[in-house]
């Protein structure tokens, strides 16, 4: 009975058609094979040797600052930490936080004083699809959040699907969905496009819009941009200048329609608004210094050392001319680790198993 219906089924695949779009799909992939791309990335970090690892904004902080956290082994990866502020309106005065991971999962949750809990579940089902879950929780109405990403990373290719608080409780789909994808077309090019479809509530109309990127990779440099919708435009330019100094620039320009009031004209104008920051990171041997300066008038840096095996400082600074401000940030982090854990490093229990999917 099975070999008969299987028989009834060969149609599906044995038929002209189906054998001459098999064709097609084995000679355009071997064409991509022979081209010897690479994966490009994806398209919310198409600038993030700039924006990440060289300017400012995942470092800069304000105020005091401690952090303590106690490692528990290493496969699987265990911590908890506690982490200290004060004067910083950005950070809690106390947080609480775990991390839990292994080759496939990474389970970490954060809890701070004031009873605002942030949790986060990654699964990778495959060596290329990963499922990313965010979800906070905190007093007060409307304070919630969940947010759902899928990844895959192809071997030329990365396409991603986002959701940000989903729901059809309401009648209807609302939230916000965005879908990624950046090809390589050479080993030196990669194209790609974003599409955002969002919905506010059952009663609002749906609105969309759709951003388009590039990015080039040379021996020593990237540069990448980025048209996003209603006309913004983002470019960055990274550059490794030797083993230890990275530099970058990011410009950031928005075009502002003048209609409404205050127009110098009937039918409004348009006006343009933009800001562009360069800055630079420097690896010593046991710190790292990175500084920045934009139009705007302001001028930042971030010191971190390493001042013994388990603990670090990190001194933040930065200064608005224009405004006559300035803030300073001054940070110490102490990591404990048992002498199990100790071992478990020297003798690298499993070095080829691939990292928990952070």
């Amino acid at each position: 009975m099975a070999d008969e219906k299987h028989s009834k089924l060969d149609f599906l695949s044995s038929n002209p058609v189906a054998e001459s779009l098999r064709d097609v799909y084995l000679s355009y992939s071997d064409r991509r094979e022979a081209l010897g791309l690479s994966n490009p990335g994806t398209v919310e970090g198409i600038g993030r040797e700039v924006q990440k690892d060289v300017l400012l904004s995942n470092y800069m902080f304000t105020g005091l600052r401690a952090d303590l956290t106690k490692a528990f082994s290493v496969a699987p990866l265990f911590q908890i930490s506690h982490a200290f502020a004060m004067g910083s309106q950005a950070l809690p005065p106390y947080t609480f936080a775990a991390m839990y991971g292994t080759s496939k999962w990474l389970l970490q949750g954060n809890l701070d004083n004031d009873g605002q809990l942030s949790a986060r579940a990654n699964y990778r089902w495959s060596p290329s699809f990963t499922t990313k879950t965010n979800a906070q929780i905190a007093p007060g109405p409307g304070q919630a959040m969940l947010q759902l990403d899928n990844d895959y990373i192809g071997q030329d290719f990365t396409a991603s699907l986002k959701s940000l608080n989903p729901s059809i409780l309401d009648g209807g789909l609302t939230g916000i969905f965005v879908g990624s994808y950046l090809q390589a077309l050479t080993p030196s090019l990669a194209v790609g496009l974003e599409a955002v479809w969002q919905r506010a509530g059952i009663d609002a109309g749906p609105e969309t819009a759709l951003s388009y990127c590039a990015k080039y990779k040379g021996n020593d440099w990237i540069a990448s941009a980025q048209l996003q919708a209603q006309g913004a435009v983002n470019t960055s330019y990274w550059r490794r200048l030797t083993d230890k100094v990275e530099a970058g620039v990011d410009m950031n320009l928005q075009f502002v329609g003048g209609r409404g009031r205050g127009a110098p004209m009937m039918g409004g104008g348009m006006s343009k608004e933009g800001v562009t920051t360069l800055g630079a990171k420097y690896d010593f041997k046991a710190s790292t210094f990175r500084a920045q300066v934009d139009s705007a008038g302001r001028l930042g840096c971030v010191l971190e050392k390493r001042i013994a095996p388990f603990v670090s400082l990190t001194f933040a600074g930065d200064m608005d001319h224009f405004k006559q401000q300035a803030k300073l940030g001054l940070a110490v982090s102490i990591e404990a680790a048992g002498d199990d854990f100790l071992e478990q490093q020297e003798k690298a229990v499993n070095p080829s198993a691939p990292p928990p999917p952070f």
